[in-house]
């Protein structure tokens, strides 16, 4: 598909984005989409995750003004907290980036994204950009703007401290240096073989007034964006509740709001409008400077449209569509084009489907799929698959079979190289046109609406009839003919003891026959040294087992698996993450996994109770090194006597989300007094469900440390939590990914110790990462350490220092 027609395929995509159900519009929707043929204009919004854009004013835009609206969002959020499983960087990506399409879906939006990473929470624009690399993000902000072509750019953010976020920051610093990059022909020249320069008009800053903050002021634009929409039946406070709550991995559920809502806005730069966003900018087809009576046509055809029966204007849709196509070549005849060839489609109710047999296929391998069409208008043929041109009966099903192979897997166009922390490396900048990257295969069919034809572009799908949810659509898999999944991402060897390695093989394909041949460095050892596989079917797996003696040294390093088939090579594993509220997602990663030895010693009975929080894999991680983890039930939480286990842990953010925790004081307490220890892993400070956490007051605050390497000081190097079993030195906290910690303490009464202190490049020393107190025979720890995210990873000196604060 040519660049061009990629674009605007992406921006008007009929009926087909992976909700629920592929429905044709209804008649109140088609309304909206008629109004919109009048309005040549539009608005990028600027933020830099997922759920900083504002959906009142998203949805307002694009449904009230009928502009053509965007939000570019500069992460896909991989850095953030996941409140709804255990996935976290570049799988929450995967996930955030499905949530903001669903949201996009439900105030009618557009979505973008550059190659920014996500790395984690920073203090400053400065800090931000230390880590991505500012020149290439700010040249996809560049061309996003030169092809998107907005009228008017609107920053959710200032680009300083009241920001609250370096990455908002950065957001804003970048938006402002694009608006004038983008019009310099002198900036980002190898993008003008592809795009035109373009100067917006003005960019805006969207103040705010929530939390402590308030950017809003009498004297700015001011907006009343909560009005209602009575062809949806909908005012856009319930529109922008129903986008924000898709941001569920979040927890941002959101009640809907009615009535008036006023939105502010200050200018950085060009003229700040009097009344309305978008003063002196002609939003009519008076801006193609050219004589034309389309817009007297397209009044026309909106007064004749009838709700019961849309087929009555497809001929004039028609007309229109050969008026258009007749005007000199510019950026809106080409949308305009688009927009009404989807009306075409939808007035005359046409469906329009192409289903696979099977959600997975080996790559360069024969697939099968089906093409459907229905219509409800007289006079269509379809032509699909170089075959004859067949006539489309009223409401009789057509069907057509086919077959293609592809030969590249589905792998999200972010996660094909690998990358460094702060950025993604893309083949082409083109990419980051499409944001969840291109379906596996798409077909094109064209359609005679009284002998008038026109192509449109399908993707092929997978569906499948769940006995609850109904039917169910994802996208179809292109697959690797094997892959190979260790069962751990990450082996820990505290002594010289051999360990099992599990590894699954799934095949893709029938009659696989080869080899699995692990590679380790040689002070490694594993047998066997290779290990044969045969599937006679696709979909076929089996369970090899390898073991693995470490070296006598303390190092980690990767185990990596090929399957070796006659003269071909497959390294790839296969991911799956499934959410009722989005598709399945699928991709790929090496197949691979790393192993450490570390020097670390435990004691006690090593039986754990653990209460579940918002997610995370320390339980695993613990079975790692010979723990043993049980999940507490409610009735254990709550009565049950706890005696038996040597420490209790609380998941992350547990005081947020586990409803039934607060009432487990007491119960929890008894267990500290007799001799038990708890420990409450980090929570944010607001909304808790109770802020009588430890047995001595203190506080949550928002302070952590996001260098990962910031230096640590032992405040009390005396302490048995830096010394027993294991004697804690600077090197345990080398190799820490992504933080330090977040939430630390404050506050907190003086019967706490606060054994470390560690701070940011700049800023005051913080000692509330750890709090350890005695209680009756016990003790209890309060940690915003990041230990969900290194424990995972596997790095040693978090691990030593976490059994340190669970042993007695």
């Amino acid at each position: 598909m040519k660049l061009r027609n990629l674009f605007l395929y992406f921006l008007v995509l009929p009926y087909f984005s992976f909700a629920q159900n592929n429905a044709l519009p209804n008649a109140a929707e088609l309304k909206l989409d008629l109004k919109k043929l009048d309005v040549l204009g539009s608005v990028l919004y600027i933020a830099a995750h997922p759920d900083d854009e504002n959906t009142r004013l998203l949805s307002y835009l694009a449904k009230e003004k009928l502009v053509r609206t965007a939000y570019l969002s500069l992460t896909r959020g991989d850095g953030g907290q996941n409140l709804i499983g255990n996935e976290q960087s570049e799988e929450l990506g995967l996930i955030r980036t499905q949530e903001l399409l669903a949201a996009r879906r439900t105030d009618g939006a557009i979505q973008f994204f550059t190659r920014a990473n996500d790395f984690g929470f920073s203090k400053t624009a400065d800090e931000t950009f230390n880590i991505w690399n500012k020149k290439e993000i700010l040249g996809d902000v560049v061309y996003i703007i030169r092809k998107f072509k907005p009228d008017v750019i609107i920053t959710r953010f200032p680009n300083d401290a009241r920001a609250g976020h370096g990455h908002h920051q950065a957001s804003s610093i970048l938006a402002q240096e694009a608006f004038k990059a983008a019009a310099d022909s002198k900036q980002f020249t190898e993008q003008l073989k592809e795009v035109s320069i373009w100067q917006p008009k003005r960019i805006l800053w969207n103040t705010y007034n929530f939390g402590s903050a308030n950017t809003t002021a009498n004297d700015q634009l001011k907006i009343d964006v909560g009005l209602f929409n009575n062809l949806l039946g909908k005012g856009y406070g319930e529109i922008a509740a129903e986008s924000r709550s898709m941001h569920k991995s979040q927890g941002f559920g959101s009640a809907r709001q009615r009535g008036s809502s006023i939105e502010y806005f200050s200018s950085w730069q060009g003229e700040l409008p009097q009344k309305d966003l978008f003063e002196g900018i002609d939003l009519s087809w008076g801006r193609l400077q050219i004589k034309t009576d389309i817009a007297k046509d397209i009044t026309s055809i909106q007064e004749k449209f009838n709700i019961e029966k849309p087929g009555l204007i497809v001929e004039d849709l028609i007309k229109l569509h050969q008026k258009i196509a007749a005007l000199p070549d510019s950026f809106y005849k080409n949308v305009k084009l688009e927009e009404v060839k989807k009306l075409i489609l939808n007035c005359s109710g046409t469906w329009l489907e192409a289903q696979a047999k099977q959600a997975f296929v080996a790559q360069n391998t024969p697939i099968e799929f089906n093409l459907s069409a229905v219509t409800q208008y007289p006079n269509v043929k379809i032509t699909a698959f170089n075959q004859k041109t067949t006539d489309l009966n009223i409401n009789q099903l057509y069907s057509a079979k086919n077959q293609t192979q592809i030969n590249k897997i589905t792998q999200p166009y972010w996660l094909v190289n690998q990358h460094p922390i702060g950025q993604y490396v893309l083949n082409k900048q083109a990419d980051i046109l499409q944001p969840d990257g291109p379906t596996a295969h798409a077909i094109q069919v064209t359609l005679s609406f009284n002998n008038y034809s026109l192509d449109y572009e399908i993707p092929v799908i997978y569906k499948y009839t769940d006995q609850v949810r109904g039917e169910v659509y994802q996208p179809l898999v292109i697959a690797s003919p094997i892959t190979i999944n260790p069962e751990d991402k990450v082996l820990l060897f505290s002594n010289q003891d051999e360990k099992e390695i599990r590894v699954r093989l799934k095949s893709f394909k029938e009659n696989l026959s080869g080899e699995l041949i692990p590679e380790l460095p040689k002070n490694w050892k594993i047998s066997p040294a290779k290990q044969s596989f045969n599937f006679k079917n696709m979909g076929e797996e089996l369970n090899l087992i390898f073991k693995v003696t470490p070296a006598a040294v303390d190092e980690s390093v990767v185990l990596k698996f090929t399957a070796q088939i006659a003269n071909e090579t497959y390294q790839k594993a296969y991911h799956e993450i499934k959410y009722e509220h989005i598709p399945t997602i699928s991709y790929f990663s090496e197949a691979e996994l790393k192993l450490t030895k570390l020097d670390i010693k435990t004691t006690g009975n090593k039986r754990i109770g653990y209460i579940n929080g918002a997610g995370d894999l320390i339980p695993e991680s613990l079975k790692q090194i010979g723990y043993q983890v049980n999940i507490l039930t409610e009735k254990e939480m709550l009565t049950g006597d706890l005696s038996a286990y040597d420490a209790i842990i609380t998941g992350v953010r547990a005081f947020n989300t586990n409803e039934k925790l607060p009432f487990a004081r007491q119960n929890l307490l008894k267990y500290i007094e007799n001799g038990g220890t708890l420990l409450v892993q980090y929570n944010v400070n607001r909304p808790l469900l109770s802020t009588e956490i430890g047995p001595y007051p203190f506080n949550i605050a928002r302070d952590r440390v996001t260098e990962e390497n910031a230096k640590i000081f032992f405040l009390k190097p005396e302490s048995k939590v830096l010394n027993y079993p294991n004697k804690l030195t600077a090197k345990d906290f080398d190799g820490w990914i992504q933080e330090r910690g977040l939430y630390f303490a404050d506050d907190a009464d003086n019967r706490y110790e606060q054994p470390l202190g560690m701070n940011d490049t700049g800023e005051k020393q913080k000692s509330g990462a750890l709090l350890v107190t005695a209680y009756g025979k016990g003790k209890f720890v309060y940690t915003g350490l990041s230990f969900f995210r290194e424990l995972p990873a596997g790095v040693a000196g978090a691990y030593r220092l976490f059994v340190n604060l669970i042993s007695k």
